[in-house]
């Protein structure tokens, strides 16, 4: 079990910061917005959770303008999208393991 726990990745420790990489992954871009509403953050709360996530390169960052408004969007990398799996992965064998 201990290296099963090896395997979980800190930086998905955090349930907000499970709840944006879930729904990156089924999304090509999300909006701050999107997110916001969706997981019922307030602007500081997402902004620290996608800055670590940021910071890990697990997701990218998108900002532009639509018409005069600003807008910026997130997807995950590549490298974020493997992280995540592994990290779901390594919960879903914890999991198993503790039923037995």
């Amino acid at each position: 079990m201990k290296e099963i726990l090896t395997k979980l990745n800190p930086a998905f420790d955090h349930r907000v910061r499970l709840g944006i990489m879930s729904i990156l992954m089924v999304s090509d871009w999300v909006d701050f917005n999107t997110l916001k509403e969706t997981l019922g953050l307030t602007d500081g709360r997402l902004a620290s959770h996608i800055k670590a996530l940021e910071k890990e390169k697990f997701i990218e960052v998108r900002k532009r303008f639509i018409g005069r408004k600003p807008n910026t969007s997130y997807r995950a990398t590549n490298t974020g999208q493997k992280a995540f799996l592994d990290h779901l992965d390594a919960l879903e064998k914890l999991m198993d393991n503790t039923r037995e």
